[in-house]
C-alpha cells in the first residue's frame, strides 16, 4: 500500500511538473516593437534563458517599409541599425552579439560588406557569411545575429 501510495505521489508530482514545464518552458516568443510588422509569420526575437535570437534584418528603413538606395554599403548599415534597434528593446547592444549569419546576394559585395561590418562589430563574434540569390525584397544582404544577456 505504501508503494502504491509513493508510487501515486510520484506521479503526481512528475506530470505537475510536466504541465509547468509546458505552461512556462522558458522561451518567449517576442512581438515586433514594429507596429507593421506585428502579424508577421515570425518572432523578431525569440528569447531561450540568456540568449536572444533576431531575425534576419535587411537594409529596410521601417518608416517606409522600402530598401535603401545606396547599394551594399547603405543596405548593410541599415541592417546593422535594425539589428541594434531590435537588441535595445531587450536592454541589449552590439557588444551581446556572439553570433552572426550573413547572406549576401553575392561574394562580389564582400569586401564592401566587410568594411562597414567591421565598425559595427568590434568584438568580432562568431560569424558565418555566404551568398545566395533570392533575398527578401530584393535585397543585397541579410544578417541574423544570436545574442547573450550576461
Amino acid at each position: 500500500m505504501k508503494l502504491l501510495l509513493l508510487l501515486s505521489s510520484y506521479l503526481t508530482l512528475a506530470l505537475t511538473s510536466a504541465v509547468l514545464a509546458q505552461d512556462n518552458p522558458g522561451i518567449i516568443f517576442h512581438p515586433s516593437h514594429e507596429a507593421k510588422k506585428q502579424t508577421a509569420p515570425f518572432s523578431d526575437v525569440v528569447e531561450a534563458g540568456n540568449l536572444f535570437f533576431l531575425a534576419g534584418q535587411i537594409g529596410m528603413d521601417h518608416s517606409t517599409r522600402t530598401l535603401v538606395e545606396g547599394g551594399i554599403r547603405a543596405e548593410t548599415t541599415r541592417a546593422i541599425e535594425n539589428i541594434k534597434e531590435v537588441l535595445e528593446q531587450h536592454g541589449l547592444d552590439l557588444d551581446n552579439v556572439v553570433k552572426c549569419t550573413v547572406i549576401l546576394s553575392t561574394m562580389d559585395d564582400f569586401s564592401d560588406f566587410n568594411a562597414v561590418y567591421s565598425r559595427y562589430f568590434v568584438k568580432k563574434p562568431a560569424r558565418t557569411t555566404f551568398a545566395a540569390s533570392g533575398l527578401a525584397r530584393s535585397a543585397r544582404v541579410e544578417i541574423d545575429v544570436i545574442a547573450v544577456r550576461n
